[in-house]
């Protein structure tokens, strides 16, 4: 089964971050949701849509997973999709408190976030009204001026789990990952509360928080983490919308503190890293192969060249020059095969080579990437990969193992029948091509020179 034989794989969409004003953004990503052929979303079927990956209801290798692996290792962006996993899983596990708790925490709305334009840097907080503040006295949620480190003092056993006294000393969190970053260490609450203390200062605004507020820690943590200059996994922000979502998470922790910035996560995610990566995924080899297949087509169109040009030269009927034509579909078609980046031969199986990131995964690491969420806020920080094992393993193999290297079957049906549509377009462009070669031929004399 194939589709329409019109389709055209997605282009490849460049960053456009500047060139749309945060309504456009919005209404584009509107469109993207409401309708998967719109824009940059044409030639991805509803089965390989950003929202059914994200949840989720997708095969290998058009996972979760391996969206965040090619954002890793080929775009070099995976904290967008890391931040909005964690915004997804965030909002649901707030969503599950009780009134009391959401109260605590009220929504940020856009009027708030409009006139925060002109008071921002001033730290001041929402009003608490007195009331309040004598009903929450003497209490778990009375308003505290530093945040308490001690799991035991937490009502909201906030998540991730703070690690316990040995694996601070062994440096392990939760998920068995290690809590280090690049250019700072993150070991505990305290330090995530003092970096976001920091940012907080730097933004020319005072650091006092409601302590109360479901999941203050955590977003103590994101600030440190996604929103602070040179953080671990720094998202690409302007002044402007770092000082707008500090002044939303200096006031409340609700998930709407973080809308400001959401569109433009979303619109990158939706708009260009989504259509990319289906793009990437469709080629089912690695760049060795890919350009052995694209020299195995050349040689064939200039062996069935050669072929048609002797037959032509000699005392040979015109029928014999027909013969080369199964020469031409084949060099023809494993040419725009390959240089749409499939190779004919991994088709032919449904195959595709595994990437070099997977080549070498262990046990573990299936462990901890069955639970995606569970890594995009603990586990190794910084998002850099020149220091992982796999690399100079892959870098020693030489050119033909690389061309041969480990094949494994494409479970994504949606995925198997795009290959299956571009490899009956590539035998249709090679037949036309192919008979035109051969019709020139034809109509050539003979040149009966032996």
């Amino acid at each position: 089964m194939v589709y329409s034989l019109t389709y055209r794989r997605p282009s490849f969409v460049s960053s456009s971050r500047d060139s749309m004003n945060g309504t456009e953004k919005q209404t584009s990503i509107n469109d993207s949701i409401n309708s998967c052929t719109s824009g940059a979303s044409r030639g991805i079927p509803e089965a390989l849509s950003f929202d059914r990956i994200v949840a989720g209801g997708t095969c290998p290798p058009c996972t979760v997973r391996d969206f965040l692996n090619y954002l890793k290792y080929i775009e070099h962006a995976a904290e967008n999709l890391q931040f909005y996993l964690w915004v997804l899983d965030y909002s649901k596990r707030f969503d599950q408190l009780s009134a009391a708790e959401k109260a605590l925490a009220p929504p940020w709305t856009k009027a708030q976030a409009q006139a925060e334009n002109h008071p921002i840097g001033t730290g001041h907080k929402l009003p608490v009204s007195r009331n309040m503040t004598e009903v929450l006295a003497g209490t778990d949620f009375a308003d505290r001026p530093k945040v308490i480190d001690n799991e035991k003092s937490d009502p909201f056993h906030t998540p991730p789990r703070t690690p316990s006294s040995d694996e601070k000393r062994d440096g392990v969190s939760e998920y068995g990952s290690t809590l280090g970053g690049d250019s700072m260490t993150l070991t505990n609450n305290t330090s995530f509360s003092k970096k976001a203390e920091e940012v907080f200062d730097e933004a020319g605004m005072k650091w006092q928080p409601f302590t109360s507020q479901p999941y203050r820690e955590e977003i103590s943590r994101i600030v440190a983490i996604y929103i602070a200059d040179n953080g671990a996994r720094q998202l690409n922000l302007s002044s402007r919308e770092r000082k707008s979502v500090l002044h939303a998470l200096q006031n409340t922790t609700h998930p709407s503190a973080f809308q400001s910035i959401m569109a433009n996560v979303e619109f990158s995610l939706r708009r260009q890293a989504h259509p990319n990566f289906i793009r990437w995924t469709i080629c089912n080899g690695n760049r060795p192969r890919v350009i052995f297949a694209r020299g195995l087509g050349v040689f064939l169109i200039s062996a069935a060249l050669l072929a048609d040009l002797l037959i032509t030269l000699s005392h040979a009927g015109r029928a014999w020059r027909v013969l080369p034509l199964i020469v031409w579909i084949l060099g023809i078609s494993t040419l725009i095969a390959a240089w749409k980046g499939m190779c004919v031969v991994l088709h032919g199986m449904h195959h595709r080579h595994l990437r070099p990131w997977e080549l070498f995964a262990s046990d573990d690491d299936d462990r901890v990437d069955a639970n995606v969420s569970s890594v995009t806020l603990v586990g190794n920080l910084s998002n850099s990969y020149e220091d992982e094992p796999w690399v100079p393993k892959y870098e020693k193999r030489n050119v033909i193992r690389k061309i041969l290297d480990r094949e494994v079957w494409i479970q994504e049906p949606a995925l198997r029948q795009i290959q299956d549509t571009i490899f009956v377009q590539s035998l249709i462009a090679a037949f036309i091509l192919g008979a035109i070669a051969v019709g020139i031929f034809c109509a050539v004399p003979h040149g009966r020179f032996y």
